[in-house]
């Protein structure tokens, strides 16, 4: 409940707010040491309030007319108002003349600015015109509350989407270095790995190098047998020569490295893939892009560059991408990995094509939250309630997605989907239901979620976990990124690597 709505409740039902005291002398120390001495919220509350029904009074016609009272009235505001900014929450006190002089001024401007708001009210008792005025001040302040809260989103999508300075010198001075090289150093080792299946591998699609490289580090240096790591690593054509020489000037120790250019793809194509002929579409980027679209704070997640790129929808094809492979981890490159993932490729998914940690709690994160039920396609063949689940660290069983045929699962609604009423946007919608009754649930260890939106994700899960996730906007690369995760992320990075110091990269 806010202090006006809180204040009108009071007037209502001529309930008299109680009177407010603030210490005017702490005790001191003898020796002179500081103490520290907490105010109560409910003392800092009441003097709020007594300000609010203070400005309340400022409005009404009977006061505005004796100009004497106006103006004192409107002085004890101002110095109850320097009170309240000048005077933190928890106050630490030293044996000084001026910290009693300051808090006897304080108690007694309070004292003031209460005496002259009974003499108020005996000039104005007439309830109904102060709860007139209460309800437009609760009104203007809910109105600007709003405007704020929806320039906060547009600025954080802002920020989220915007590309820092670092980040866009550092794919320019390795794509300057790697062109530079023979074509016998372009090479990456150990390349007949890439097919063992008895290997763990990982794919990983992304067109942002410092994210991709701190996904690897992590990888290999928490691996109990680094050897047996095959990254598999998918970019666009812009970043595929940075791509590459960042990881040839920073090999991850014994693990292996493939980098791939997502147009040497040429099967996938429009008439292959509906997706991929949807996003290219006028109606699409219009959908996404159109300018009366910014005046909706809801619509201002869809306009996203990643949700029209083919490297967001490039999962749905790991077993045309690897075919001599039998199961691979996918990786966002939003994550961090804290322990060893080779157990993964043991655990018995019971025929099913997915692994991945389960999201919801109690109404939070289910079907009904992604897909739109109030279609019939949607409402007949799936269950509103059912959990969700995470894209991030997903074990794919291949052999069992081939004998399933799931891509063409996933065609199919895609097709459904072209005029968008299924469901709005992103992968994680066509993901629930292309992998229903096809997803099995991992232990919430192995994937904790959270780290780009939430502050309050418990420290106890971060570090039993296998894998975090900087999902949401707030990146740590990025410079609205959660400073207390931020650290779990930078420390797989060595800032003193030429090419950070060079793009001026810090921690």
């Amino acid at each position: 409940m806010t202090y006006l709505q809180e204040s009108l409740l009071k007037i209502t039902s001529k309930q008299r707010p109680p009177k407010v005291i603030v210490e005017n002398t702490p005790a001191v120390q003898r020796d002179g040491s500081t103490k520290s001495i907490v105010l109560p919220d409910t003392r800092i509350r009441n003097i709020k309030d007594q300000l609010i029904k203070a400005k309340v009074y400022l409005g009404l016609g009977s006061i505005r007319a004796n100009s004497q009272y106006l103006k004192d009235l409107r002085q004890r505001i101002r110095e109850v108002q320097r009170f309240l900014v000048m005077h933190p929450r928890t106050l630490i006190y030293q044996r000084t003349y001026n910290i009693f002089i300051y808090l006897f001024s304080a108690n007694e401007k309070v004292k003031a600015l209460e005496l002259l708001l009974i003499k108020g009210k005996q000039m104005q008792d007439d309830c109904s015109i102060v709860v007139k005025k209460l309800r437009a001040m609760l009104h203007s302040a809910e109105e600007q509350l709003n405007a704020h809260k929806k320039q906060t989103v547009f600025l954080t999508q802002l920020a989220a989407k915007t590309l820092p300075k670092g980040l866009h010198c550092l794919p320019l001075r390795l794509a300057n270095e790697y062109y530079s090289l023979d074509p016998g150093r372009q090479q990456f080792p150990n390349q007949q790995k890439l097919v063992d299946p008895k290997l763990c591998h990982y794919a990983l699609f992304s067109d942002n190098i410092l994210a991709t490289a701190v996904v690897v580090n992590s990888t290999v240096l928490n691996a109990k047998h680094p050897s047996d790591h095959v990254f598999h690593i998918v970019t666009d054509r812009l970043n595929y020569a940075p791509m590459r020489m960042w990881f040839l000037s920073n090999p991850p120790g014994k693990a292996t490295i493939e980098v791939q250019n997502i147009e040497e793809f040429t099967w996938l194509n429009d008439s292959y893939s509906p997706v991929l002929k949807q996003i290219g579409s006028q109606s699409m980027i219009d959908y996404y892009f159109r300018t009366n679209h910014a005046n909706s704070d809801s619509n201002l997640k869809y306009r996203n560059p990643k949700y029209l790129s083919i490297l967001n929808h490039l999962r749905f094809y790991l077993p045309e991408i690897y075919p001599k492979l039998d199961k691979i981890v996918f990786l966002d490159d939003d994550i961090v990995v804290k322990k060893d993932l080779s157990g993964l490729w043991s655990i018995d998914m019971k025929g099913r094509v997915n692994g991945a940690v389960e999201t919801c709690g109690e109404s939070f994160h289910r079907f009904d939250r992604y897909l739109n039920f109030s279609n019939p396609l949607i409402a007949n063949n799936f269950n509103p309630h059912a959990c969700g689940w995470a894209f991030g660290m997903n074990v794919f069983d291949l052999a069992e997605w081939r004998r399933q045929n799931i891509t063409q699962i996933y065609h199919h609604w895609q097709k459904l989907n072209e005029d968008r009423t299924l469901w709005k946007l992103g992968t994680l919608p066509p993901g629930l239901i292309t992998f229903w009754n096809k997803t099995f649930p991992l232990s919430h260890s192995w994937h904790v979620l959270g780290l780009g939106y939430n502050p309050h994700v418990s420290s106890r899960d971060i570090e039993r976990a296998a894998v975090i996730h900087y999902n949401g906007n707030m990146k740590p690369w990025l410079e609205i990124g959660l400073p207390k995760f931020r650290n779990h992320w930078s420390k797989y990075l060595d800032y003193d690597q030429p090419f950070l110091r060079e793009c001026n990269i810090n921690p």
